[in-house]
């Protein structure tokens, strides 16, 4: 990573600050920047290019992609494509659940037609679950761990589809249910570095970032999860609309696809999965406790089979 900084940036006597498999962040003349691997479509680049000068134009904090010698922002090391980051926040400063929901009620994006919205979640779950059914019949058969629970994710993905198709047919966005900026994934804990990095923004329903905030709670900080869903639903006045496509979101379980596809680009052993599954009766019962809450905002769409489950 040094000789790409050298060659493409003249950058020397840089201090590395944390490294890992791809990403790189340093310090180079009291500025901290992050070398990452760039990871999505050629075709998005202008886009999230476009999406994020918007940000800088009306004075959000976002870290800023940075060119190179040659005019150009990607840098080719070891047959892979990078890009340089200024950052503008913090390394390790943490954004909590209302401090999401202030960033998203100040901000109003104008990229209506980019590339980027993926608010087609049933097309594109739907997509997705096509792909995976034959990826496992291709490629699946040496893998017990995946073969003894692909079926379980795929039929909660299912009902998460059918939920959102529902909400879709029978009910209309209120002012609250924006598409806005938002994250492919949202962790916990979530890191400034991330939240405003760039090469994770999409364009989506306003959801999307505190369901896949939530689902990171529940697996990494349980303690915290219902403070933090209490602290976001008094703050944040949804419809019906809002409530149903928060619960579909919660309800697909993009924690075990997300594993299962880098164990099958090789990036995770099989076992990465199994913290995931020993917990899927929880998330039964966390998905019940959130349909009890939800319910006391607006008359939600019941799912009598999570609804039915009894306590062990």
């Amino acid at each position: 990573m040094i000789e790409l900084l050298k060659f493409y940036y003249n950058m020397h006597d840089v201090r590395i600050i944390e490294e890992k498999e791809k990403e790189t962040s340093f310090l180079f003349q009291e500025q901290k920047y992050l070398l990452t691997e760039y990871l999505r479509s050629e075709s998005e680049f202008q886009d999230l290019l476009s999406l994020n000068q918007e940000l800088i134009n009306k004075g959000f904090p976002t870290s800023i992609f940075i060119l190179n010698n040659q005019n150009s922002y990607f840098n080719f090391y070891k047959e892979k494509k990078y890009v340089l980051l200024k950052l503008s926040v913090p390394l390790d400063k943490e954004y909590n659940v209302l401090d999401m929901i202030d960033f998203a009620n100040k901000l109003v994006v104008s990229s209506k037609k980019s590339i980027l919205i993926r608010n087609r979640w049933g097309e594109l779950w739907s997509s997705k679950i096509d792909y995976f059914e034959y990826q496992i019949r291709q490629l699946g058969k040496d893998k017990p761990i995946i073969l003894n629970s692909f079926s379980y994710y795929v039929g909660l993905a299912e009902n998460a589809i059918s939920y959102v198709n529902n909400t879709i047919k029978n009910h209309q966005p209120n002012i609250n249910e924006r598409i806005t900026l938002q994250r492919k994934r949202v962790g916990f804990p979530n890191i400034q570095k991330e939240y405003f990095n760039p090469l994770n923004y999409v364009i989506d329903v306003e959801v999307r970032d505190i369901a896949s905030y939530f689902k990171s709670l529940f697996f990494n900080s349980y303690e915290d999860l219902f403070i933090e869903v209490n602290a976001y639903l008094r703050r944040k006045k949804l419809g019906i609309y809002g409530y149903q496509l928060l619960y579909a979101r919660l309800m697909y379980p993009s924690f075990y696809f997300d594993i299962y596809e880098k164990i099958m680009e090789k990036e995770e052993e099989e076992s990465a999965l199994l913290p995931i599954i020993n917990k899927v009766n929880d998330y039964e019962y966390f998905l019940k406790d959130m349909y009890y809450i939800l319910v006391k905002y607006a008359s939600i769409e019941r799912v009598e089979w999570i609804l039915n489950k009894k306590e062990s």
